[in-house]
């Protein structure tokens, strides 16, 4: 499916990110240009612009556009930000993140999702992405610091090595709750008196498990 062949989809697809609140329009113009239906799986194309999540390779998950918008605006990304991403998945988020900041890191556990990301964001020239295969949960130390991060997997807690690469000045946003049913997405700023945190809204994400998956 292509935005040419199907406008309407992609015409219902903007409306509700404006209806359910998504004002930033830096945010609404790379979601309108960024093309899903390249980041799903091929069964899946025609329901690439319906505000839902989809299943993809190695039993992961594409967020639904909204909650991809959502969390991106709420990120405040300027182009001179360094961007952690946990969990690249099909890579759509980090697609979205490299029109909006200067650099993007993207950490995946998977190899098979981590090649296909990296394969498809060179083709779209998303030449400020590096799609790294590690364990999100455990960074190499000298990885750091970032201007944001962002998790797009559910943690029980954030980790205080995870906080502790945000600059100051920084914001930090993961859906935080229990690995099977609903999590927080909850936002922290670090200020130079300590950490800001913010509940939000609330969301469903695959877990985010610790290790590099040996099997794929």
């Amino acid at each position: 499916m292509t935005s040419h062949q199907h406008p309407p989809e992609k015409m219902m697809f903007q409306l509700t990110l404006r209806r359910r609140g998504i004002s930033d329009q830096a945010v609404l113009r790379t979601m309108e240009e960024v093309p899903r239906e390249l980041f799903v799986d091929e069964a899946d194309r025609d329901g690439a612009y319906r505000d839902s999540a989809l299943p993809i390779a190695c039993g992961q998950t594409i967020s639904q556009p909204f909650v991809v918008a959502y969390m991106t605006e709420q990120l405040q990304l300027q182009k001179q930000h360094r961007v952690l991403e946990i969990g690249t998945g099909s890579g759509y988020q980090a697609a979205v993140l490299s029109r909006l900041a200067g650099q993007v890191l993207t950490v995946e556990r998977y190899r098979k999702l981590a090649d296909t990301a990296r394969a498809r964001l060179e083709k779209l020239d998303c030449h400020n992405v590096e799609v790294m295969l590690g364990d999100g949960l455990n960074l190499p130390p000298n990885i750091g610091p970032f201007d944001r991060i962002i998790v797009t997997a559910a943690m029980e807690q954030i980790p205080e090595n995870l906080i502790g690469r945000l600059e100051v000045g920084g914001i930090l946003i993961a859906p935080v709750g229990p690995h099977q049913g609903v999590q927080t997405l909850t936002r922290l700023i670090r200020t130079e008196a300590g950490i800001e945190r913010k509940e939000l809204v609330e969301v469903r994400f695959v877990p985010a498990l610790p290790g590099v998956a040996r099997e794929l």
